[in-house]
């Protein structure tokens, strides 16, 4: 067994290379359980345990490790894009402005800072933009530096891969501790912020709501429920059921129902139209269920239904036709954790949960036609990952032709996923495309994918690492050290007492302008709420290329 491991070990072959990369993983997974003061490095181990164990000797063969540390990259933005892309426009038009506006302060300084040092120390610019590349873990920049340096014929063209792997180390340990800190800084109270966005985000989203009304205008006497919606129609509004003060029957109201003075209406509508509805139709009453569906010979049933049929993904409510075809109508769709009304414009997606209205044959049937199938949505999406990564790549190989730039700029391959990610979570229903996978499946690709990333980028920089940082190398990590925290905390400390960013975002920006996702698992805060990822989302690509176009520039600016 003993000679077995140590071929394991040592043998480079892949069954070696997988066994270390399996090592590296259960050490620092199980290290991440480790708590000090409530606080916990996390995912991070990962990375250290990496270094550590590089240190000692194991190696991976550096094909296989690029393609391990390009594929967990992949994987884990994926499932990045994947969770913040339905409600990334909409918080883009929120506060992405001010966001990105704040990052690209942040590389300006950045910059400011690598000249100054460029003037002072005398060190060429091409060993200084390595070390920012590691200082900003922006392994594109770092290529794209190595590529202008070659370029242009720099002799420290061998020294920018030594500074990105001293600035790595230096960005990991900045952030952590610029997240621990972030909240002892500002004073910052966390449940109340918590608190203050759910209330922010309930106000925000128009929730249905479901209430009865009894009919007291004398113009409704006689109407129908058509003539009703008419004159009601700047107002998203929805009548339900009618429940006859005669006879106290219960209808499902279709457009050439009825409505007679005295009559009950169960009326659903967005919760800021509720008052002026109310002030217009009648009186509001308690709402009692119960009697909507016992009461009269009708026997109408709500029941709630899942969408996990192919073919009903992208149709919107208004072409299945449930009304005349079932004599059932969807009246709200829960999405997200909101409630919207069912328009008939509204595209479904498979995932929703629609309330279906109706004579409870007629919502059988209607729960056949939307597939209403628990197990099916526990089934994890293959196609959605696949095509998400095949298109990514293509777009993070692109070659970008800028004016003044001597040689084009990528994406590259994370940027590529998480834009494509983000676009067809939000526009695949439009193409009948199917994006929805289970939340677990997500998650288990965001933890495996950083986790192999993190610990390929420890056994590639474990080698040499002492050894830099003996032989002067502790000079370039300071220098790294004031090229990120420098921009970092001058931004932060305008975000939060300019800008009045809540300390969520500010958890996102961090990420975001760092480019460096696997800061979102540094605190646990940053799992609270999707705000962060949400943050880090909307930032990443503009501040992904802009640090590649001004690595370059700046190498080109001074050769």
């Amino acid at each position: 067994m003993v000679e077995i491991i140590r071929n394991l070990l040592w043998t480079g072959d892949i069954a070696s290379s997988i066994f270390i990369l399996a090592l590296v993983l259960t050490i620092g997974v199980l290290l991440s359980k480790i708590r000090l003061g409530g606080f916990s490095l996390g995912v991070s181990w990962v990375l250290f345990t990496g270094i550590f164990l590089g240190h000692l000797g194991l190696r991976l063969d550096p094909q296989v490790l690029s393609f391990v540390r390009e594929t967990g990259m992949i994987l884990f933005i994926f499932g990045i894009g994947m969770t913040v892309g339905p409600g990334f426009f909409a918080t883009f038009r929120q506060g992405g402005v001010r966001l990105n506006l704040l990052s690209l302060l942040s590389i300006l300084l950045s910059l400011i800072v690598s000249y100054v040092l460029y003037r002072v120390t005398q060190t060429p610019m091409a060993t200084l933009m390595g070390i920012l590349s590691g200082a900003v873990t922006n392994t594109p920049a770092l290529a794209a530096t190595q590529e202008s340096a070659r370029a242009v014929g720099s002799a420290a063209l061998g020294d920018v891969g030594i500074g990105y792997a001293l600035g790595y180390p230096v960005a990991i340990l900045g952030m952590i501790l610029t997240m621990s800190l972030l909240k002892w800084v500002f004073r910052i109270d966390v449940p109340r912020e918590e608190k203050e966005i759910e209330e922010r985000e309930r106000a925000a989203h128009k929730d249905a709501v479901v209430y009865t009304l009894e009919v007291s205008n004398p113009w409704m006497d006689s109407k129908s429920v058509y003539e009703s919606k008419s004159v009601l129609e700047k107002y998203d509004v929805v009548i339900s059921r009618i429940m006859h003060h005669d006879s106290g029957e219960v209808e499902m109201a279709g457009p050439k129902s009825i409505i007679r003075l005295g009559d009950r209406l169960m009326v659903i509508s967005d919760e800021s139209d509720k008052e002026t509805i109310c002030a217009f139709l009648g009186r509001e009453v308690p709402l009692v269920e119960p009697e909507w569906i016992t009461r009269g010979a009708t026997d109408v049933v709500s029941h709630r239904c899942l969408v996990t049929r192919d073919r009903i993904n992208g149709k919107s409510i208004g072409s299945l036709k449930l009304r005349s075809l079932y004599n059932a109508s969807i009246t709200r769709v829960y999405r997200a954790g909101v409630y919207l009304m069912a328009r008939p414009e509204l595209l479904l997606q498979v995932g929703d949960t629609v309330i279906v209205v109706g004579h409870e044959e007629d919502v059988k049937h209607v729960e056949q036609v939307l597939g209403n199938s628990r197990k099916t949505l526990r089934q994890p999406n293959l196609l959605v990952v696949a095509l998400t990564i095949l298109i990514g790549v293509l777009i993070g190989s692109l070659r970008i032709h800028l004016p003044s730039m001597s040689m084009p700029v990528k994406l590259g391959f994370a940027g590529g996923t998480l834009v494509t990610a983000i676009l067809l979570s939000n526009f695949g229903t439009h193409f009948r495309l199917n994006t929805h996978n289970t939340e677990s499946a997500n998650h288990m690709l965001r933890e495996l994918g950083i986790a192999l990333f993190l610990a390929c980028v420890g056994l590639s920089v474990g080698e040499s690492f002492v050894e830099k940082i003996a032989s002067g190398g502790l000079v370039w990590m300071g220098y790294a050290a004031l090229m990120m925290m420098i921009p970092l905390w001058v931004t932060l400390i305008i975000g939060r007492l300019c800008l009045r960013l809540d300390y969520f975002s500010l958890l996102g920006y961090v990420a975001g302008s760092m480019t460096f996702a696997p800061a979102l698992s540094l605190t646990p805060d940053a799992t609270k709420n999707n705000i962060p990822s949400v943050g880090y989302a909307t930032i990443y690509p503009l501040t992904l290329f802009v640090r590649v176009m001004a690595a370059q520039w700046m190498v080109l600016l001074v050769s």
